[in-house]
Order: structure tokens, then C-alpha cells, then sequence
């Protein structure tokens, strides 16, 4: 079994809510050889640098998210994609401690399938931001502002399919037309939504 990182503890330490689960998927993980991180809050295992698999949890459940699940063969028909938006990450998802020790044998063989992914190097095949919808609202902006599309056209891929969802999720106009006026300063800035 690998090392725990001291500094993911605090992790386990501050879970109120599914600490025996998050224990137990952390000691799955680390008898697969993989190295323990901290990002974006949450242990994060990597093989060569490379993200692997993370823990993370939520109201209702707590779940292993292979990072590119999107490859995996899925032998048990167990990975779920979080939302339609979300195209590499696939979960597992827990409820309770039960779960988790009845799979654990199935666990490791998917935390092994996702060595080999990464060793592959396969890569998703991301959708362009051209794929996404483009919120007439914003459509009109890019239209009758030169500037914002140069900036905007100028922005990453991942930032420009940041901002195409989060103009296209409100279902009123008004909304919409409110979430695009308070971002072109940010565009303009080059900066993403959450930069």
C-alpha cells in the first residue's frame, strides 16, 4: 500500500458526513500504488503525475471519479456521467460503507483499468465549444460588439465551453441576457468564469 499524504488528512478529519466511506475508498486506492494528492480540495490519486482517480462527496452521496472514465470499459455498468456537460469524468457513487466493501474487488480492477487508460495515452476527444449551444443572447453580443467575440474567440477552449454553458442553463431571456452583461468585463480581461 502506498503512503497516505499527511496533507490530504484534513480531508478525512473535517467529513462530517461519510467518513467511514471516505476511509475506506482511500485504502482501496492506495493499495493500487497510486500517489495520494491534494486538488481542488479533495484527494486526488495520481500515477506519473497524471490524475487517476479523486474522492469526493456530496448531500446524498460520496463517490469515486475515474478521470477519464469516458474510456473505461465499464464491465459492471457502474460509471455515471454527472451531468450531460461533463464529457472525460465518469463516478462511482456510494451511499454507504456496505456498498463499498461488497466492491471492492471491482474497485481495484477499475482503478487498474484506469492505470492502463492513462499508460495508453488515450485522450478524450473534448467537443469543440462550436458543438456547444450558443445562447441567442450572447450570440448578439459577439454580433454587435467586435471586441467581446475577439476576446471571447481568443479565450481557451475550456474557458469558451465554461461560458457557452453557463449562458445557455437559465431558461429566461432576462436571465440569460443578466449572466452575459455581468461577464464581459471578464471576457474582455481574458479571464474564464471562475478566474
Amino acid at each position: 500500500m502506498n503512503a497516505m499524504n499527511p496533507k490530504v488528512n484534513f480531508f478525512f478529519n473535517k467529513a462530517s458526513k461519510w467518513q467511514a466511506e471516505y476511509e475506506q475508498l482511500r485504502t482501496i486506492v492506495l493499495d493500487c500504488g497510486l500517489t495520494e494528492e491534494l486538488k481542488w480540495g479533495c484527494p486526488c490519486y495520481t500515477f506519473e503525475g497524471n490524475n487517476i482517480v479523486l474522492i469526493h462527496g456530496f448531500k446524498d452521496y460520496c463517490a469515486l471519479l475515474f478521470m477519464k472514465g469516458a474510456l473505461m470499459k465499464d464491465a459492471k455498468g457502474i460509471l455515471i456521467q454527472q451531468t450531460e456537460n461533463v464529457q472525460a469524468a465518469r463516478q462511482i457513487r456510494f451511499t454507504n460503507l456496505n456498498e463499498i466493501v461488497k466492491l471492492k474487488t471491482a474497485l481495484k480492477a477499475y482503478i487498474q483499468e484506469a492505470i492502463s487508460v492513462e499508460k495508453s495515452g488515450l485522450k478524450v476527444e473534448l467537443k469543440k465549444p462550436t458543438e456547444f449551444k450558443m445562447a441567442e443572447e450572447f450570440q448578439q453580443v459577439l454580433n454587435e460588439m467586435p471586441e467581446v467575440k475577439k476576446a471571447f474567440e481568443a479565450l481557451t477552449p475550456g474557458r469558451q465551453r465554461a461560458y457557452l454553458l453557463h449562458f445557455s442553463q437559465p431558461k429566461q431571456s432576462k436571465t440569460r441576457e443578466s449572466r452575459v452583461e455581468n461577464c464581459i468585463p471578464q471576457i474582455l480581461k481574458g479571464k474564464g468564469l471562475d478566474d
